[in-house]
């Protein structure tokens, strides 16, 4: 019968960091004699000189401490687990052998050596995404021995990923990104833990999440995530390393807030829904968060050594296309409503609602009932039918290289061009709007409308929704 074993991280570097095994046995003694056969190393953790099992390793079953039932001599059924619990003194303990080669440039240095590895591997990160910044942050860090990261994340794999996602591969295309994560640091380090979160953070679950671990990086891609991590760590009293990036511009700090200021006293209010366009519409250079998450990567081992001089009250701006580094100093605001001397939030907040993100899903609704949106297969069917529409293309011209509707007679009129040019539209004319997902065409549709314009479509879905419905042939981006 076939039994699985758990192997504490204490003892994983003596059976090639494995964490669980399964053997078949029909008792306790069986299967870790097993398990001691397959790793001799763990002999001596395991059995004294005479055989028995040594009196500071507890073994259980299932939930049941061996002990209490029969020993060693516990049969075990198919489907059971074995759970081995050494005693730890409350650290990581020496290292290991092994972890010594592994770290051996960290150990030649003065500013580390054994006691900042020892500090490395007690430490406890926590990542916030396993994305672009992610995958620097984690590689990284799992590199460094940092005992145990932790990642919150619950999005799947996606082919657009790959391009600045190095923590994934493309057979991990539709996996669900903590268990690609997952494997890949292992892979890299099986001395560390891995503990995933797969679920998004919200003001419901924010502070228990954060609450165990010593530095929280954030590597977000949203406001009302941003503002949601920085209110946590606040309330927390935790350092948060902060970076952001979009096309060729990447910024970093750590806000903590016992410290220095928090990231609200640097923005204080998010910028209007719509108004900067995510990474999914401005693109981002696949290297850009390499470097920013590096850097983050490198303040969160710095904060864990007590070695250098954090970010905390600097603000780094890096310009990828000018290679060009500049330091801003950041001043706490005494106002501040989260950190400031009478704050005015002392709990987590709805921050969507903060961020405007309801009211402007209700907005774009309204102007959803006010002027139809078209799907597009019946966009295909007027166009077979020969019905004059207009059809205008809303999105950059770089975008347009990629995939376009010109055959159709589609024009390109970016966003940002068209109140100038509104004139090259006729008033009477039915136009039907479109762009990469449908988002910047609905605002180019309410531009338009504003301006006395009636006849007027929203592609539902835009090229992405031609490409699945239409023509598969047609790139995603």
């Amino acid at each position: 019968m076939t039994i699985s074993i758990r192997i504490p991280a204490a003892l994983r570097s003596y059976a090639n960091g494995d964490g669980e095994v399964q053997v078949a046995a029909a008792t306790v003694s069986d299967a870790l004699r097993q398990l001691v056969d397959r790793y001799p190393s763990l002999l001596p953790h395991l059995f004294d000189a005479s055989g028995e099992l040594r009196n500071f390793v507890n073994a259980f079953v299932n939930e049941d401490d061996v002990r209490t039932l029969d020993g060693p001599a516990t049969r075990v059924s198919a489907g059971d687990t074995i759970t081995i619990v050494p005693s730890i003194a409350g650290g990581a303990g020496a290292l290991s052998a092994e972890e010594v080669r592994r770290y051996s440039r960290h150990l030649i240095m003065p500013e580390v050596g054994m006691e900042g590895q020892r500090k490395l591997k007690e430490a406890k990160i926590l990542l916030i995404g396993a994305g672009g910044l992610g995958s620097p942050l984690g590689l990284y860090l799992a590199a460094a021995g940092i005992g145990t990261i932790g990642i919150v994340d619950f999005d799947v794999v996606d082919e657009t990923n790959l391009q600045r996602q190095v923590m994934h591969g493309t057979r991990d295309v539709g996996r669900r990104k903590i268990d690609s994560a997952r494997d890949r640091l292992l892979d890299i380090n099986p001395h560390i833990d891995i503990v995933g979160y797969e679920t998004a953070l919200t003001s419901a679950n924010a502070l228990d999440i954060l609450a165990p671990w010593d530095v929280v990086i954030d590597g977000t891609d949203n406001f009302p995530t941003r503002y949601l991590v920085n209110d946590a760590c606040v309330l927390l009293g935790k350092p948060n390393v902060y970076g952001s990036i979009f096309r060729f511009e990447g910024q970093l700090s750590v806000f903590w807030a016992e410290q220095g200021p928090c990231y609200r006293c640097l923005f204080r209010e998010p910028p209007p829904p719509g108004l900067v366009p995510s990474c999914a519409e401005g693109g981002v250079l696949g290297v850009l968060p390499g470097i920013i998450g590096t850097l983050q990567a490198l303040e969160g081992i710095k904060l864990v050594l007590g070695a250098g001089d954090a970010m905390i009250g600097r603000l780094l701006l890096f310009d990828a296309l000018m290679m060009r580094f500049r330091e801003l100093k950041l001043r706490k605001d005494p106002d501040c409503v989260i950190c400031g001397a009478n704050p005015t939030i002392r709990g987590l907040i709805d921050y969507d609602e903060f961020c405007g993100v309801p009211a402007f899903a209700a907005a774009g609704a309204a102007d959803g009932d006010a002027v139809p949106a078209i799907t597009v297969m019946e966009l295909k069917q007027r166009l077979d039918r020969g019905d004059p529409l207009t059809l205008i293309d809303v999105r950059e011209p770089h975008e347009w290289d990629i995939a376009n509707l010109e055959e159709y007679g589609a024009r390109l009129i970016p966003l940002g061009s068209l109140p100038a040019r509104m004139n090259e539209i006729g008033s009477a004319e039915e136009v039907v709007l479109f762009c990469r997902t449908g988002g910047r065409s609905a605002r180019a549709l309410r531009q338009l409308r504003d301006a006395g314009f009636r006849r007027l479509w929203n592609l539902e879905g835009g090229l992405h929704a031609w490409s699945d419905a239409i023509d598969p042939s047609m790139p995603r981006y």
